[in-house]
């Protein structure tokens, strides 16, 4: 569903023969871009394929190797993001640059304030300029909001917002609709047309192949840092894309034998807790989970799930009801206290709750384990046990870059960060996995390998609880899945029995079934 906005007689960016090396590792290898005014143009690739690196030389963030750019035909040299943003160009990052305690508004015009005499910043005319931005472009925003009380999407339209206050004529969109909802990507994709009709052109790099041919009109697919070809997105498939970014053909259904389900491991009754307002979001809460199945938690965001998640994990406190691990009381108890029950968990956030990214991968790689056996002996930490337990991970998981080991998680793409996670959640061998998000950022390649991992834990007689904003996962993984809605389960299906329309009508809390 193209949106047609663009004009190929007018070229906004040009990267010819983009060379990008990190030491002896050459991350762009001589990569070729061209976008046109009003455009929607995707970059595809494999985590760890390039793309990132290639739209911070873009942005300013990295100097190229070798290679040249032009904007609007001018060869340009881009030293900084300043000098980007001078020239028009404006990236929302996939880890969001907001300042949690500030406004929605202290962020767009943070380093930009209007000031008025004195040199004091006027607010007002600030605020003012925020929501004539937000009204053009379809941007509802609370301007008067804090960072820290909205949701993942709200936040995303502050970063938008943000560039366009600046100018923006070329916007970078890195993963945006990794962290949100099917609700607001829909949004988004409206916001992204609206933007392109006004003459914007915007580069998308995304993995998700369904947000591709919906939303862009040309993609650029990139692998192993290396140019592979530029399409017209309405003249190929989504095999076609995913094909051409992996390099062989992928497998997008889950393969999954019938087991019967055994004994119950996790056990929750008449749950209720608080949100971060101390408002009640969880209202009697129930899930089972027994050994040998996949449980999907299917609803919208802010329906409970996050708080849900937190109190099974030990990072929030439960105000009533029951939790039970192999029978064995697990109501309010601490991570460590979980973990040691038998709970290990791929976390929504990788970055807050998932690594420490000042750490090398190899220590996030044993982290809940490094004074355990064998890497540790005697009370003195094993180097070798952990460096070799890592190596074998790297190569099993396709952990990118190889040799990475060593080198702090901070370094590594959002994919292969996340990938390090699943790696030592699967490997930990609990009897309870609760995986959130799993694939959030992954490209499809990934998604295959990690579902194939999930599916592997199941099989083996592990319980898990599937707690994912994907639809299409939630539905393809599960054996069963449990629709909540405000903060409690509204219906119940068999995963080989769901249909998508039936779920949603579940979801926003009508159609209940049983």
């Amino acid at each position: 569903m193209n949106n047609k906005n663009y004009d190929l007689n007018v070229t906004t960016v040009e990267m010819k023969n983009i060379v990008k090396m990190f030491g002896s590792f050459k991350a762009n290898d001589g990569i070729q871009l061209t976008v046109h005014k009003g455009e929607i143009h995707a970059i595809l690739g494999e985590n760890g394929a390039g793309k990132s690196t290639l739209m911070n030389i873009l942005y300013g963030l990295y100097q190229p190797t070798s290679g040249e750019i032009y904007i609007n035909g001018q060869k340009v040299v881009i030293e900084n993001p300043n000098k980007a943003i001078e020239l028009g160009i404006g990236m929302v990052h996939q880890h969001f640059m907001l300042v949690p305690p500030f406004t929605v508004t202290e962020n767009i015009i943070l380093g930009m304030e209007p000031t008025k005499s004195l040199g004091r910043v006027d607010f007002a005319k600030a605020r003012q300029q925020v929501i004539d931005i937000s009204k053009r472009y379809g941007l509802n925003v609370d301007p008067d909001a804090k960072i820290e009380d909205i949701s993942v999407g709200m936040q995303q339209r502050a970063e938008i917002l943000k560039v366009l206050y600046r100018g923006a004529d070329i916007l970078i969109l890195d993963e945006p609709t990794a962290a949100i909802t099917p609700q607001e990507i829909v949004e988004l994709i409206q916001i992204m047309h609206n933007l392109t009709a006004e003459g914007k052109s915007i580069i998308l790099i995304t993995h998700k192949l369904k947000e591709i041919k919906e939303a862009a009109d040309f993609c650029t697919i990139v692998r192993q840092g290396k140019y592979i070809n530029t399409v017209n997105v309405d003249d190929v498939t989504e095999h076609d894309l995913a094909s051409m970014m992996v390099g062989r053909n992928v497998e997008f259904k889950v393969n999954k034998k019938d087991i019967t389900p055994g004994e119950v491991v996790l056990d929750v009754k008449d749950l209720h807790c608080l949100d971060y307002r101390d408002v009640e979001i969880l209202r009697g809460f129930n899930v089972q989970v027994r050994r040998g199945e996949i449980i999907g938690i299917a609803g919208i965001d802010g329906n409970g799930q996050t708080e849900l998640v937190e109190v099974l994990t030990g990072l929030r406190k439960a105000t009533a009801g029951s939790i039970t691990m192999n029978g064995k009381d697990a109501y309010n108890k601490s991570p460590k206290e979980l973990f040691d029950m038998g709970v290990t968990s791929i976390p929504a956030d990788r970055q807050k709750h998932g690594l420490v990214l000042e750490f090398a991968n190899h220590d996030n790689m044993v982290i809940q384990n490094i004074d355990n056996t064998p890497f540790s002996k005697n009370g003195v930490i094993d180097r070798k046990a952990i460096f070799d337990h890592s190596h074998d991970l790297f190569e099993k998981f396709d952990i990118r870059p190889r040799g990475a080991e060593g080198n702090p998680s901070g370094s590594l793409s959002g994919g292969n960060q996340q990938k390090v996670i699943i790696a030592r959640e699967v490997t930990n061998d609990k009897d309870l996995l609760i995986a959130v998000n799993p694939t959030r950022g992954l490209d499809v390649g990934a998604i295959e390998y990690v579902h194939r991992y999930i599916v592997e834990q199941r099989n083996k007689g592990k319980a898990v609880l599937l707690v994912s904003f994907e639809l299409d996962e939630v539905m393809s993984l599960s054996d069963r899945i449990d629709v909540i809605f405000e903060g409690k389960i509204v219906g119940s299906v068999k995963g080989s029995e769901a249909d998508e329309n039936q779920l949603g009508l579940m979801m926003a809390g009508g159609g209940a079934h049983a």
